[in-house]
């Protein structure tokens, strides 16, 4: 932040750091601040903390800041794991099947019950001491690892939850951001997809697009009304088997990926809060579906990680749909919002690095190995090419068995043994790439 043109001045925060649950320390920083400046000056949080911390401190500083009202200690509510899963289920708003244990019996019996591997949470992840290696999710596959987590549920701050897990897959991660005015109208909203993720199919957004969705969208709106919701908000959704979008996590604050979700005329979801809180005129969204966030670095990670490229959205019907998708397509090229994640933090870059050298290394012990069989390497060509290539190959036809081109039928009708599908032009690593 501090290289960035369009940054005017750096305040510090507390000295000795932010406690949601003691904010006073936040309060006088902030008057500190707000004397510095001269003037009103808007505050928007940019993460959980600081939404839970600012929201309680709000009702001291409403003549020095201009902050979205969020009654009754809402931000803290919503991200709260546990409440928020109370709150889906008064609201019918579809959430993952969630078990509250209060022993560590009950958490191994509801792990079994659930499903392993089943999702364990903490409700208030801003609460976990650092050091301790406990994580705000974890995937557990057995049912004693479920009540060992509970036995430290003292040491985490807060309670554990079970659910339901969620198989990840390359269209069932979605999200909704939306900024809301005083009066709970919305500015500006909208849908999308996760197409990369770094780590792959449970972080961040490695690359998203805007995609209108009804049904995101309509659970979106409804929960920010039943709770009369003010300010900007980040939800996360995760397709079920059957279908049902089903809310996984609700952010008081922009997502790492608002930049999504800016309109034609520049409008996002932060400068539409902005304009509201000032008073003034924030203008009628138009267009922006189909725009493309890519986080560079972690999107690059995702890919050698992933081994795959983001999915594009099914191709348009025959006919005037089909006429207009290349003028579309042509549109949506030039609507990317790049980002690099912040150059103080080197971690993506050495795993990104580590990955690179790994993929090489293994690639280095299969030439040491030697050339598989012509056999082996016939079969794995046969299995894998149809998902590599997009067609399919014909299965190799047994002596007798009609085949599925000439060649085969007439080794068949011959009386001889017919010989296996000649493999693909390209080497194997490229098969298996």
């Amino acid at each position: 932040m501090g290289r960035s043109r369009y940054l005017r001045a750096v305040h510090p925060g507390p000295s000795g750091g932010l406690d949601p649950e003691a904010p006073e320390a936040l309060l006088e920083c902030l008057t500190g601040v707000s004397e510095q400046i001269g003037r009103p000056a808007v505050l928007i949080a940019m993460d959980d903390l600081s939404a839970i911390a600012v929201s309680r401190v709000a009702p001291m500083l409403t003549d020095r800041f201009r902050i979205p009202h969020q009654p009754d200690d809402l931000p803290a509510r919503v991200a709260d794991k546990a409440e928020l899963s109370r709150l889906c289920a008064r609201w019918d708003v579809p959430h993952p099947e969630t078990v509250i244990p209060a022993s560590g019996s009950e958490a191994a019996e509801a792990a079994w019950r659930l499903g392993l591997p089943v999702i364990a949470k903490w409700s208030r992840p801003w609460l976990l001491p650092s050091g301790t290696g406990l994580r705000s999710t974890t995937l557990l596959h057995a049912a004693a690892e479920a009540r060992r987590l509970y036995e430290r549920s003292d040491e985490a701050g807060s309670r554990l939850l079970l659910q339901r897990f969620l198989p990840a897959g390359p269209d069932t991660d979605w999200f909704f951001h939306g900024a809301f005015a005083r009066s709970g109208r919305p500015l500006i909203t909208g849908s999308g997809r996760k197409e990369m993720s770094w780590p792959v199919r449970t972080g961040l957004t490695a690359v998203g697009r805007w995609l209108p969705d009804p049904a995101v969208e309509e659970a979106g709106l409804r929960l920010a009304e039943r709770l009369g919701y003010q300010g900007i908000l980040d939800l996360d959704f995760r397709r079920d088997e059957q279908g049902v979008f089903r809310l996984v996590d609700f952010n008081p604050r922009p997502g790492a990926q608002f930049r999504l979700f800016t309109d034609a005329g520049g409008l996002d979801v932060v400068q539409a809060m902005y304009l509201d809180l000032t008073g003034q005129r924030v203008p009628e969204p138009s267009g922006g579906p189909g725009r493309v966030f890519v986080a560079e670095n972690y999107a690059l990670l995702a890919a050698v990680r992933g081994r795959s490229l983001p999915r594009r959205p099914p191709a348009p019907p025959s006919g005037a749909g089909a006429a207009a998708a290349p003028a579309r397509r042509g549109r949506e090229r030039g609507q990317v919002e790049a980002a690099w994640f912040a150059a103080d933090d080197p971690m993506p870059f050495l795993a990104m690095l580590a990955a690179f050298l790994g993929r090489g290394a293994f690639k280095g012990l299969r030439v040491l190995r030697g050339v598989p069989e012509q056999g082996r390497r016939t079969a794995r060509a046969v299995v894998r090419a149809p998902h590599q290539r997009g067609r399919q190959l014909p299965p190799p036809a047994a002596a007798g068995a009609p085949g599925g081109s000439a060649g085969s039928a007439a080794s068949a009708g011959s009386g001889t043994r017919s010989a296996p599908p000649e493999a693909p032009a390209e080497p194997d690593e490229l098969v298996t790439r």
